[in-house]
């Protein structure tokens, strides 16, 4: 027993509800106690003081808490249906709008809609006019031929075009010449027949040709006395061996004295018709035809800047032999097998030169047409029939547009008088 239960004075332990020392921690003396129950047994606390009890409830002793309250998980739902068939309907009208404004500009040109380009429901172009240069392309071709013939261990490749129905057709000699096997031509159909060389001459390189073949069309004639500068051209044929070729342009000059010729080869004398449209190796014996279809020349020769004539090709400079001299001789070949040359009676001075032009003639013959029309031995001749004359070979190349037995107009001058002479040309006589 301690002092105090023998004293009969109630201790600290005792007024705090007969706790003793060995009470477990966290009892208590009652619900409304104030005190704390783990002060009664705490060594350091003053006996004297009063001890405040935490009670600490157990774990069966707290009541459960109530949940927060909130949306049902039916309503979350409803509400995010919702929204997700807001969106599906927006997205519905916007692409509806898209595609409307789409159309609408398509149709209308967009916003700053400009003037439309092109005229409205053009004419199809299913017929092109005669008088169109397709019409006449269309006219003419038919007529054109593509010729080959072998020589010299190759393909000599030309052009050339039908001069009548029953098979004659007219070419260039060079086209032709030295030829060593069969000649063949090439329609503008593809279909190809033999031909054979009725004749040429040489100097004024044209050549005649008698060909078979279904439905011949002969080319239409014109009149090269007649063309003018700035008439417009069309050039046919097989430039490079590309066949139905056709370029355009207009004609150069007329009257253009040429003397051409190949090394070891006779030279050629026309005065050429000139043109501008493009005109390439192939193209020799194809026709020039005018805006009508109708041809006024032969092509036959090009200038070029190459030095090498293999490598030469269309700079704008090209010549053609007037049909009304071709005409003439090709028609002398079927009638005769020969052409007829026109001269003029008289010999040239090659190397007279002069700044003023002119040629010297150096001997005239007795009883020739110069002789005949007053002219001799030491005049200079300036024009014949109006063309200037420059270069020697002028004098031959212009005598020789005209057909024998035609009276042209000859300007000279003697001991530096100027004087004018009639003069008939005439045939060769060979």
């Amino acid at each position: 027993m301690t002092a105090a239960e023998a004293s009969g004075v109630p201790g600290p332990a005792a007024a705090a509800g007969g706790a003793g020392p060995g009470a477990p921690t966290g009892s208590h003396a009652g619900a409304d106690s104030p005190w704390w129950s783990d002060a009664l047994s705490d060594p350091w606390r003053d006996p004297a003081a009063p001890a405040a009890v935490v009670v600490t409830p157990t774990a069966s002793d707290v009541p459960a808490l109530d949940p927060a309250p909130g949306p049902s998980a039916r309503g979350v739902r409803s509400g995010l249906g919702l929204v997700v068939l807001v969106s599906v309907i927006t997205a519905l009208l916007a692409g509806a709008l898209g595609g409307t404004l789409g159309f609408v500009f398509a149709s209308r040109g967009g916003l700053g809609r400009g003037p439309d380009l092109g005229a409205a429901n053009p004419a199809p172009l299913t017929q092109r006019p005669p008088e169109s240069l397709a019409g006449v392309v269309k006219k003419v071709l038919p007529s054109v031929i593509t010729v080959k013939s072998p020589a010299g261990g190759g393909t000599s490749l030309g052009s050339g075009f039908i001069v009548s129905s029953d098979g004659y057709a007219i070419t260039n000699d060079h086209v032709v010449a030295g030829a060593s096997g069969a000649t063949m031509v090439t329609f503008s159909d593809g279909t190809t027949v033999p031909a054979k060389v009725v004749g040429s001459d040489p100097e004024s390189d044209v050549a005649v040709l008698k060909l078979d073949g279904p439905k011949l069309t002969p080319i239409q004639f014109g009149d090269s006395d007649s063309t003018q500068v700035g008439d417009p051209v069309l050039a046919i044929g097989s430039p490079l061996a590309l066949a139905n070729t056709v370029t355009y342009g207009i004609v150069s000059a007329v009257d253009r004295p040429i003397a051409a010729g190949e090394a070891g080869g006779p030279t050629r004398y026309y005065a050429a018709i000139q043109t501008d449209a493009a005109v390439n190796h192939g193209n020799s014996g194809g026709p020039l035809v005018d805006a009508a279809g109708r041809v006024i020349g032969i092509n036959a020769v090009i200038k070029s800047l190459a030095a090498d004539q293999d490598q030469a090709g269309n700079v704008g400079l090209a010549f053609a032999i007037p049909i009304n001299q071709a005409k003439r001789l090709a028609q002398d070949i079927v009638d005769t097998g020969k052409a007829r040359r026109t001269v003029i009676g008289a010999e040239i001075e090659a190397a007279y030169r002069s700044p003023s032009g002119g040629v010297r003639l150096q001997a005239v013959s007795a009883g020739g047409p110069a002789a005949n029309g007053g002219l001799r031995a030491g005049d200079v001749l300036t024009r014949v029939g109006g063309a200037p004359l420059e270069e020697p070979g002028d004098l031959i190349a212009l005598v020789r547009k005209y057909a024998p037995g035609t009276n042209v107009s000859v300007e000279y001058t003697r001991d530096g008088a100027r004087r004018n002479a009639q003069v008939v040309l005439a045939a060769d006589g060979k």
